[in-house]
């Protein structure tokens, strides 16, 4: 099945577009990774599908939907640093965030809610850390208490805003061993990375954008020395 369609899509916000062209199709059980400079609208395009950016042209689609309707079959991890890290709440509440799009804000969690969020900070490898709070954590820490928070509310597709930025070793290989888990179970999986090696490692299928989509298809061939230095180019 098709998670994602994206067929001349313009991205920005309030009505200014951030990145134009895009052409993408993203099935269940494949990773995509999208590559480009810092500031070329690989998190514009990320948010866009969650609702946090607009899709300004063309046509959009998630799992066959508007995303306005399909929006709610995706979990969303944004980097570590757009939670801040002063909030006074723990690794455990964190998760349970995830539940709320399933049960409503302000509703009280019930036993089932309890026990995908401490599932689903046992598979990050962070069951033990359930009571310490957020702000205390490492970087890499809270990377994985992000993806937690996104699988507790069980994503059929998983949008990841660069996962490994300031994140180390460890927690590196812990996300990376979630993500294969994931798209082995079928889960659709889209991340954003400005790191060439862990692209070509990682993704089945890569996407190049620099205010534009430059290529897209296998990351031996969009990735390749020649259409790099056409993008990156000032």
């Amino acid at each position: 099945m098709t998670a994602l369609r994206y067929t001349g899509v313009s991205v920005g916000y309030q009505g200014s577009p951030v990145l134009t062209g895009v052409n993408l199709a993203l099935r269940a059980g494949r990773r995509l990774a999208l590559v480009g400079p810092n500031g070329a609208g690989k998190s514009t395009l990320i948010r866009s599908v969650v609702g946090l950016a607009e899709v300004l042209g063309g046509t959009a689609q998630v799992f066959g939907r508007s995303p306005e309707r399909g929006r709610e079959l995706c979990g969303y991890v944004p980097q570590a640093g757009d939670l801040d890290a002063d909030f006074p709440v723990t690794a455990g509440q964190v998760v349970l965030m995830g539940r709320y799009r399933r049960i409503g804000w302000f509703r009280p969690t019930r036993a089932a809610d309890r026990r995908a969020a401490r599932d689903a900070l046992d598979r990050v490898g962070l069951a033990d850390h359930a009571g310490r709070r957020y702000g205390v954590l490492s970087g890499g820490q809270r990377q994985r208490v992000l993806l937690a928070r996104a699988l507790a509310a069980e994503p059929r597709m998983l949008l990841l805003d660069e996962p490994f930025n300031g994140v180390d070793a460890v927690s590196q290989e812990a996300i990376l061993a979630v993500l294969r888990d994931l798209t082995a179970a079928g889960t659709a999986l889209m991340l954003s990375t400005h790191d060439l090696r862990l692209a070509r490692e990682v993704a089945d299928e890569a996407c190049l954008v620099n205010g534009r989509q430059w290529a897209a298809g296998p990351p031996s061939e969009v990735l390749s020395d020649a259409t790099l230095r056409e993008a990156y180019a000032p």
